[in-house]
Formats: C-alpha cells, structure tokens, sequence
C-alpha cells in the first residue's frame, strides 16, 4: 500500500507558507492505519525494549499500538503542566520560541531500552528535547521512530549517533 499517498497536504497551516502532512487521512483507513504501525515497529522487532516513549500528542497515535505491538511499557513526553506526579523537563528552541516537554520522573529506570516514537520528524528540535529526557533518566535510546521525515529539513541531522528510521519520507 502506498502510505505516503493517504496523507493530505494542507497549505499554509498552522502559517502561511508552511505545507502542513495531514495524518487524519492516513488514520481513518483501517488497512493503512495498520500497515503504518506494522512498519513503524518492523525494524525493531527481535529487539529488547523495555519502553516505547512518545512526544505529545500525535506521538501518542503510533506509539501506543507499537509499544503493544513489541511488548514494551508506553510512556507519554507531554507538554508542561499535563503529568500529575513529579517530572523532568528539557527546553527547547523554535525558530519562533522556546518549548518545554516533561515526562515522570520516575517513568524510566536506568538502563532500560526505550524506543521513541513521533508522528513526523521535521527539524529534530522536540525528539532531541524527549532524547535529553531519556538520558536524563538513565534510559538508552536504541532508536528513533518515525512515520513522516520531511527530509528537506534535515532534522535527522540533530540527532547524531542515533538509529533514526521512517517509514515515509518527503
């Protein structure tokens, strides 16, 4: 199936001169839905992970089915004031600002293999963020999933000495 051809371009979203990759068509197809997942995860299954961590919020999409899907725990990177217990937190740069992402402090123990899922890799600036996170805790990051890589951005590029994977790259 042609994943990439089930995801609408939407111009001049969120701003003008931005060509946003809507997912949501993508989504309501049962079949493609699942064949995104399935591809997402095939390159590490056989792998131990212990977790599948994943960016707000349509990180959230992908990753919970691929944390079932390899037998791991799920544990939500969200945006500030959204975690109930005690957390971590990292800062980061956008070309138009800085965003801060968190996660428990206690969502990971040392050592343990996290997998880290996200919708779409544009710059690398929030997966870096969850990254920074992850090491925090002691995690080891074995790898960096993707559905969507806009590769003209070169956001892989931020992440150096990680095995980052999509599925679909424009």
């Amino acid at each position: 199936m042609d994943l990439a051809s089930l995801i609408r371009d939407v111009p001049d979203f969120p701003v003008k001169g931005v060509l946003f990759k809507d997912l949501t068509t993508l989504l309501k197809d049962p079949k493609a839905f699942h064949e995104a997942v399935d591809a997402l995860v095939e390159p590490f299954r056989g792998q131990e992970i212990d977790v599948v961590a994943a960016i707000e919020s349509r990180g959230f999409i992908f990753a919970a089915p691929a944390a079932y899907l390899l037998g791991a725990a799920f544990v939500p990177i969200r945006k500030p004031g959204k975690l109930p217990a005690e957390t971590i937190r990292v800062d980061y740069t956008l070309e138009y600002g800085v965003n801060t992402l968190e996660m428990h402090r206690d969502a990971i123990r040392p050592g343990q293999k996290v997998l880290l899922v996200d919708d779409l890799l544009a710059t690398g600036g929030s997966a870096k963020a969850a990254v920074q996170l992850i090491e925090r805790l002691q995690g080891q990051v074995v790898g960096i999933a993707f559905l969507v890589s806009l590769t003209f951005l070169k956001g892989v590029d931020n992440l150096p000495g990680y095995n980052v994977y999509s599925v679909i790259d424009f």
